[in-house]
């Protein structure tokens, strides 16, 4: 292994340029907030802006795909504050459309890691799908590792609970997996792999989805064969460092100096400031990340996660005896990411105000939280309900509410507390799931007709309001309804809605086809295609043309003509916010 240190942009490069020299084109990284996918908050793997390509649509850039992609996961929301959890991460990922599968998979994943990496042979190790009554043993990949020179004994077979994907719905795309560990004990690395074993940590994970999963619950061979494969950045920097601290690395680092600096106190001096500092690194980051795409905390969808993440971290800012210090860390932020996201830049005076304004709101909180401890407190008991609700609903940590039950000589009911915690969390994830599971899976028929009218209901609002101005601002599509965010200062009248609704109808009734072409963003741009001409494409697009009245750049997925869709209606316009207009309407 390299004896140098490795920064982020080393290992980004490194990743890309070898795919690229793999025939793979990169694609853009893809904004935080999914596009065209209502079930899921946040983009939550590179996969996420690619899955109507991995359900047989044709990609304009290819069947051979690369990118790093920035995700946010809130499921072990709890779990961070070791050294390896992130609700932020990036994620480097390449794959393959129904093009090479599990040899070359392998070979490529094993040749970056030994040969461009300089990682050895002899701490690696991997897992491999043990075969089940829907699936048989993965031989086929052990054998590949065999071939490349990893040991029988470092091969370990594992249940579909460890080595499977998907499908991510009920139905559709999944596979066995395949996943590499790295040792990164002290010490030569044991001959045989234990995957109980702390010191082997996960560096990558080659999904090889060879089966598509139908309605009555059988896995059949898939017509497309995909790879799709996941490493991410924050642990391979580590692990390349020969850190077993993700926040030793130089992209938390500043942070960590910083939050030092406000608090006087040392990382890695004690267990509970370490774990504080990191949860603190950790969320505003995450937040930073969140604002960034204009979201502002709130009570609902990612405002929610926004504003727990930020509360989160001024709780535990209070354990280092810090206040009004989240705006302190934007600069050290901005500073290790600016360059790839000049976004952050862009909305520093927004992220810093936003920052400072939910963490005053949160301080008003506290000392409402604080008077209603006092009040449970004066009947010399407290109740595990009653704890749960100080830590919910006004943000007080366990370790406080203790320290104020053990001044007036008070029993904390530590195991109810933990009970409700329990029942909270996992209320959490099966949440969480659930949305992110029926929104990757769902081109269903009924999504794709509501996809598809999104784009007439679009050209309708330019036409009937006579503003080229107007463009889509968010779309939230489920098999009930469509939901649009589009770009207008005032309420629209029920006349004007009125001729929206008839407009789109008529389109509908000329039973246009609706035709895909592929094209360079600027050829897109010259033909008048709709879309936001930044970054966020790549060298090649699909533009959708509806007759004389639609033209989109998107990624699917659409009807092949309208005369599949039934009849549109409207059923109510509201503001979504300063400046955005929202329409939610169905197909009857």
């Amino acid at each position: 292994m390299k004896s140098e240190t490795w920064t982020r942009k080393q290992l980004v490069n490194a990743y890309l340029a070898f795919f690229k020299s793999k025939n793979h084109k990169e694609i853009p990284n893809s904004p935080l907030i999914p596009e065209n996918d209502p079930t899921v908050l946040f983009t939550t793997a590179g996969m996420h802006p690619i899955v109507p390509f991995l359900l047989g649509e044709k990609h304009p850039l290819g069947k051979r795909l690369v990118n790093i992609q920035r995700c946010i996961r809130t499921g072990d929301i709890e779990e961070v504050g070791d050294e390896v959890h992130h609700t932020f991460f990036e994620m480097l990922g390449n794959w393959s459309l129904g093009d090479y599968f599990k040899k070359e998979a392998i070979q490529y994943s094993f040749e970056f890691l030994t040969k461009t990496l300089k990682i050895p042979v002899e701490k690696l190790a991997v897992t491999c799908f043990a075969g089940d009554k829907d699936a048989p043993k993965d031989e086929e990949s052990a054998k590949v590792w065999l071939s490349l020179g990893i040991n029988k004994e470092r091969i370990a077979f594992l249940p579909k609970k460890d080595n499977w994907w998907g499908p991510a719905g009920k139905t559709g795309p999944c596979g066995p997996d395949t996943e590499m560990f790295y040792y990164s004990g002290k010490g030569k690395a044991p001959a045989k792999f234990n995957p109980e074993d702390k010191n082997w940590v996960e560096i990558w994970n080659d999904v090889l989805m060879q089966y598509n999963k139908d309605g009555n619950g059988k896995y059949l061979p898939a017509k497309q064969k995909n790879i799709d494969t996941g490493m991410g950045v924050e642990r391979t920097l580590a692990i390349l460092n020969n850190l077993d601290d993700n926040y030793q690395t130089e992209i938390f680092l500043p942070i960590i100096k910083k939050i030092e600096e406000v608090s006087k106190k040392q990382y890695g001096k004690h267990s509970g400031e370490t774990r504080a500092i990191r949860i603190i690194a950790d969320h505003i980051k995450a937040s930073i990340f969140i604002l960034a795409e204009g979201i502002s905390p709130s009570n609902t969808e990612q405002g929610y996660v926004l504003r727990r993440l930020i509360r989160r971290a001024v709780r535990y800012g209070k354990e280092l005896g810090i206040k009004d210090f989240t705006p302190s860390l934007v600069s050290p932020i901005l500073f290790i990411y600016s360059y790839d996201y000049p976004e952050l830049n862009k909305n520093k005076n927004f992220i810093i105000e936003e920052l400072k304004k939910e963490e005053e709101k949160f301080e008003e909180t506290l000392e409402k939280g604080m008077n209603q401890l006092k009040k449970i407190i004066t009947n010399k008991k407290i109740s595990g309900q009653d704890a749960f609700l100080l830590y919910q609903s006004y943000g007080f940590p366990k370790e406080m509410i203790k320290e104020e039950c053990e001044k007036h000589n008070i029993c904390f009911p530590e195991k109810q507390y933990e009970q409700e915690l329990n029942k909270h969390q996992e209320l959490s994830r099966t949440a969480t799931a659930g949305r992110f599971k029926s929104g990757l899976a769902d081109s269903s028929e009924a999504t794709t007709k509501l996809h598809t009218v999104t784009h007439l209901l679009l050209a309708a609002l330019r036409d009937v309001l006579k503003d080229e101005n107007i463009m889509q601002k968010g779309s939230n599509i489920t098999p009930e309804r469509l939901r649009l965010d589009f770009s207008f200062s005032r309420k629209l009248t029920d006349e004007e809605l009125k001729k929206v609704e008839d407009l789109v109808n008529a389109q509908i009734q000329k039973q246009c086809e609706v035709i895909r072409e592929e094209m360079s963003p600027e050829q897109a741009k010259k033909k008048g295609a709709l879309g936001v001409f930044d970054k966020k494409y790549g060298e090649k697009v699909s533009v959708y043309t509806i007759g004389d009245f639609s033209k989109e750049i998107c990624a699917g997925p659409h009807v092949k003509s309208l005369n599949e869709i039934g009849k549109f209606k409207i059923l109510k316009e509201e503001s979504s916010s300063a400046g955005v207009r929202r329409i939610k309407a169905i197909l009857e």
